[in-house]
């Protein structure tokens, strides 16, 4: 399934004009996978021994690579409308960080325009209290907020059913690996 939910991150990336696409990948050895899976995407190995430090060097990477505007997005909301994340880059216009928060208290993005190390390096992630947390590192620092819409990524049971659910009432061709995967369960 993994595979399905990933597949339909990038396309939600591809929907996103006139940015430059990245694919932090792990481990290191995969990444002939990663560019037979998005040949069209710029690949980086993620370095770090946390999910944080990887955070924080992907974005870095990006930034110092010359990019105005780092934004990643997580890979288990399938359902995700592009425009959040293309939202994403028009608030770093005014905005230092921008945020798309989880109904579970993390975030499915994170954006920035300069390195924010504390922001990922700091926080306790994979919590409920990581959007929290975030936002007073970000106060802490200075740093003007931005928030995206609430929505939801696939960890639990309960919210992998949620997306079954989703994806019974939607038309709309979304996510249409992972509804793939999933047919005969819808």
């Amino acid at each position: 399934m993994y595979e399905c939910l990933l597949r339909d991150t990038l396309d939600i990336a591809r929907a996103v004009p006139k940015v430059a696409r990245w694919i932090a990948y792990a481990p290191v050895d995969a990444v002939d996978y990663f560019q037979n899976l998005a040949p069209d995407f710029e690949l980086a190995p993620q370095v770090g021994a946390n999910l944080g430090e990887r955070l924080d060097n992907a974005l870095t990477h990006c930034l110092r690579g010359g990019l105005a505007h780092a934004v990643i997005m997580d890979s288990d909301s399938p359902t995700l409308p592009a425009d959040y994340v293309a939202r994403a880059f028009v608030e770093l216009e005014q905005a230092d960080v921008v945020l798309g928060p989880c109904d579970d208290g993390g975030y499915y993005l994170i954006g920035v325009n300069r390195p924010q190390p504390r922001l990922s390096r700091e926080v306790t992630l994979s919590t409920p209290n990581v959007l929290r947390d975030t936002l007073t590192i970000a106060a802490q620092e200075g740093l003007r907020a931005a928030l995206l819409p609430t929505w939801y990524d696939v960890d639990t049971r309960d919210e992998l059913e949620r997306l079954r659910a989703e994806l019974r009432l939607s038309t709309n061709g979304t996510a249409s690996h992972t509804r793939e995967f999933l047919k005969g369960e819808l």
